[in-house]
């Protein structure tokens, strides 16, 4: 699934060998966060399902589900062990959705971390009539086949040559964009996969980059993105609008790319 190019580099050494420290301390600071000033009770309860990076499982997004329990929406884990990766994931996830609209009767969010971003933007396009929207987190939409960091360290703990490659109808695919509404979080900072990789190539009335400041194993838990998240959830397709902040330096500090 995983192809080298000479187009674009994977992210420096540094930070790689600094990811586990600053998401360790984006954990920290969304705990007072998650508990002391994000709004809570406000959303309309629809199914939002959070789907795991790359060799991880739903313990690692225990924390972002609790958030957007305490939103007022119905978080749901992906409930399929670890991502490994596999392309059948995509159709399960599919036969999990319909499950999920007719239960609930309306349609279904997705926020996808890393991986788990790029099968979110397959459902959608698949069901686009059963998804209402599209997180993605520091996912490598754009490029899974070019230069990162993940399927060096993938290489180096399972002693193996390489992963197991997608088809290249579905890598051809992988950059389009998804007709619902997408919003592709990425950080400059990514010491897993580059953040060129994790944009739309074109952004149009429903489909928004949005550049912070994080880490990739942290992005869950960063503040920052956690806030995007719950001004996301509250919008509706016909309601839909780009991110703002109502300050400058906000916009610097916080979120470089939002003008």
């Amino acid at each position: 699934m995983f192809r080298r190019s000479n187009r674009i580099k994977r992210p420096s050494l540094f930070w790689l060998l600094t990811e586990a420290g600053r998401a360790t301390a984006e954990i920290g600071i969304s705990y007072p966060y998650r508990y002391l000033f994000a709004e809570k009770n406000s959303g309309d309860g629809h199914p939002v399902i959070v789907l795991p990076g790359f060799m991880a499982t739903d313990a690692s997004t225990i924390q972002l589900r609790d958030y957007i329990n305490k939103l007022g929406y119905t978080a749901l884990p992906w409930k399929m062990g670890r991502n490994y990766g596999h392309t059948h994931y995509i159709e399960q996830l599919g036969e999990y959705v319909d499950q999920l609209y007719q239960l609930h009767g309306c349609k279904v969010s997705i926020i996808g971390w890393s991986l788990g971003g790029i099968f979110a933007r397959q459902l959608a396009k698949a069901h686009p009539d059963k998804v209402r929207q599209v997180i993605t987190l520091g996912a490598p939409f754009r490029g899974v086949g070019k230069a990162n960091n993940v399927a060096w360290l993938y290489n180096f703990l399972k002693g193996t040559r390489r992963v197991a490659p997608a088809s290249q109808e579905l890598l051809d695919d992988l950059p389009k964009p998804a007709p619902v509404p997408t919003t592709a979080i990425y950080t400059k900072q990514d010491g897993i996969v580059p953040w060129q990789l994790c944009m739309e190539e074109k952004e149009t009335r429903i489909h928004q980059n949005i550049e912070v400041r994080s880490s990739h194993f942290g992005m869950a838990h960063n503040p920052s993105v956690l806030r995007i998240i719950a001004d996301r959830l509250q919008l509706e397709e016909y309601s839909w609008r780009e991110f703002s902040t109502n300050y400058m330096l906000e916009d610097w500090i916080l979120y470089p790319s939002v003008s």
